[in-house]
């Protein structure tokens, strides 16, 4: 695997959307792109809400992406322009780049990449830029639109202002730099994006030291313990009914006022109960399925479609009941999908909303997406509206990529 991003020279006669977009750049600026640069979107085949507890995740890059059109000019201003029109257009000086994570526009995801590399790179100036964006990535739907979008600026920036670094180098400083706005994620959907190719209370319990573990990993690393084990823990030791806020001082042995302070985030300070039960058993068993579908992946079993179908359907069952973060149409989507012919569904992203992603057998993708058609979006006049942009056939996408004209 190439440890930077490729430089690929492709003909723009034979790439209809590279035509467009050089087409759209140039009735905006006047000039031609001096390079284009791409990130994909992701999936998660199964690994939610566990990145950011320590555990690996299964993501696969898609075909849909965040294209950028770029020059590089003294200008001292950073234009962005976004080929939809409901993107506002924005110009920003070089010197004057400020985030406000309090109105998330897309400039602003944008600009999080630009001052990630700005920073990784301690540079005092940046070059001026004029940058026409396209996404193909649906807006809204838990497939990282907004992470690929950071991923192209991040890109983009390093190119334009001449510089190289490593693939590993540039997903982590544009996982950081999304923090910018406000976005706290585990950094899975950078590494997919860069690196895709065509993998507490239960402390106290055990006389560890809670106040320096972080995540349930860190727990399970400490007391040498296979993921096995840790879900047996959980059985002996926390309950299934809701943790009072005194209680969980109570077992701690600290104030509320350190529960405020030292654990509980700024989204969760008004919380009354906490189901520690439950996120605790999604978070290990969810990782032991990652493991269980990478092994099928790698023996390669006669049944291993089944297998790994199965798998995704108790991931969606764990994030339904246990992590909570399904909600009723992800869960009647995951119904009609595995009715409708796929081998397994689940919901993909963070949840609460977005998309379901199924496994289903080729032989089947017609009928199967005219069957989800049918009953999930054609019933529902403002489903149906969105069917175009939201029912879709993808497949493995490769990683982030500079495309220079033949």
């Amino acid at each position: 695997m190439a440890t930077i991003p490729p430089k690929i020279k492709v003909p723009l006669s034979g790439n209809e959307r590279l035509q467009k977009l050089k087409e759209a750049f140039h009735g905006k600026y006047g000039q031609m792109p001096l390079f284009y640069a791409c990130a994909p979107g992701r999936v998660n085949l199964i690994g939610e809400h566990i990145d950011y507890c320590g555990y690996a995740v299964l993501p696969m890059a898609i075909e849909q992406n965040i294209l950028a059109a770029v020059s590089v000019s003294d200008s001292q201003t950073i234009q962005l322009n976004n080929t939809d029109p409901k993107y506002k257009d924005f110009t920003v000086s070089v010197d004057g780049i400020t985030i406000d994570r309090d109105n998330p526009q897309w400039y602003y995801y944008f600009l999080c990449g630009v001052r990630g590399i700005q920073e990784h790179l301690s540079l005092s100036s940046l070059a001026g830029m004029c940058c026409v964006v396209d996404g193909t990535i649906p807006a809204s739907s838990g497939l990282s639109s907004s992470s690929a979008l950071v991923c192209c600026a991040g890109l983009v920036t390093m190119e334009a202002n001449q510089k190289s670094f490593s693939k590993v180098t540039l997903a982590e400083t544009c996982a950081k730099c999304e923090r910018y706005i406000g976005t706290e994620g585990g950094g899975m959907d950078q590494s997919i994006s860069f690196l895709a190719e065509e993998g507490t209370m239960l402390a106290k319990a055990r006389g560890v030291d809670w106040r320096r573990l972080l995540k349930l990993a860190d727990l399970q690393k400490e007391l040498r313990a296979s993921l096995e084990e840790m879900l047996e823990l959980l059985e002996e030791v926390l309950h299934p009914e809701p943790y009072s806020r005194e209680e969980i001082c109570s077992t701690l042995g600290i104030s509320a006022e350190q529960l405020g302070q030292d654990i509980l985030s700024a989204n969760t300070q008004h919380a009354t109960q906490f189901k520690l039960y439950q996120r605790a058993r999604h978070v290990y068993s969810e990782a032991a399925r990652v493991l269980q579908f990478k092994a099928v992946c790698d023996s390669s079993p006669a049944n291993a479609v089944a297998q790994l179908g199965e798998l995704m359907n108790r991931s969606h069952a764990s994030c339904r009941d246990l992590y909570e973060c399904s909600c009723p149409e992800l869960d009647q989507l995951v119904d009609i999908c595995l009715q409708a012919g796929a081998v397994g569904s689940r919901l993909t992203g963070a949840g609460w909303g977005g998309c379901t992603v199924s496994m289903v057998p080729g032989e089947k993708i017609d009928s199967f997406l005219r069957t989800v058609s049918a009953r999930y979006y054609m019933p529902d006049a403002r489903r149906s509206a969105l069917e175009k942009q939201s029912l879709f056939v993808t497949k493995p996408g490769g990683g982030a990529a500079i495309f220079i004209e033949e």
